[in-house]
């Protein structure tokens, strides 16, 4: 197990003197010493470096691959979630989205808007009555979902000239399903820990 993980040459070394990418392979290592068919794995990247959580998620792959291992991995990083087969999202211990990424962001069908401003909750009811959209406040933003985005922005702006402070428009994330399911961002200080995103 030692030599898949890439520390067979580590062998007679203290685990507690390892880096920390060393101590997850070295876990990884552990955790598979039954040969198991399913792998659960809570928040395995945190703490790791960029390096050692792209050489994790490489292994984890091969896991997939090759030892025809299913792994299950809980994440609050939406970049990780991505490279999932199958997500399920969590909101406050309760299941709100379950799919491939790309299912999951298909149910936007359009470009997500986002309108900063000084008063979102007076521009978003003024939006809603003048364009007869949805339209939600999350935070300080005002979030739209919108096909031809780019397009209809030259609308708000003129609609409501001197009132937007910034305007970005993109292609829908993980970020904004989680949004659209909860209405809420996916973490904030707010938010409980039950928060998060199941994966594989």
């Amino acid at each position: 197990m030692l030599e898949r993980v890439g520390l067979a040459d580590r062998a007679r070394e203290k685990a507690e003197t390892f880096s920390g990418g060393m101590q997850r392979r070295l876990e990884l290592a552990k955790g598979l010493l039954h040969h198991p068919q399913v792998l659960l794995l809570d928040e395995p990247t945190t703490g790791l470096d960029p390096g050692a959580r792209r050489d994790l998620w490489q292994y984890l792959r091969i896991l997939r691959d090759e030892e025809r291992v299913t792994v299950l991995v809980t994440t609050h990083l939406m970049e990780e979630a991505e490279r999932c087969d199958r997500l399920a999202i969590l909101s406050e211990g309760k299941l709100v989205a379950l799919g491939t990424p790309a299912e999951l962001k298909q149910e936007i069908g359009g470009d997500v808007i986002v309108l900063e401003t000084g008063e979102p909750e007076n521009l978003a009811s003024r939006i809603r009555a003048r364009f007869k959209i949805e339209v939600r406040v999350v935070g300080k933003q005002v979030r739209i979902e919108k096909c031809q985005g780019h397009r209809f922005v030259t609308d708000l702006v003129e609609a409501f000239p001197g009132e937007i402070d910034a305007v970005s428009v993109a292609k829908p994330s993980l970020e904004d399903v989680f949004i659209r399911r909860t209405g809420h961002r996916f973490w904030s200080e707010q938010r409980s820990a039950t928060d998060g995103a199941e994966r594989r």
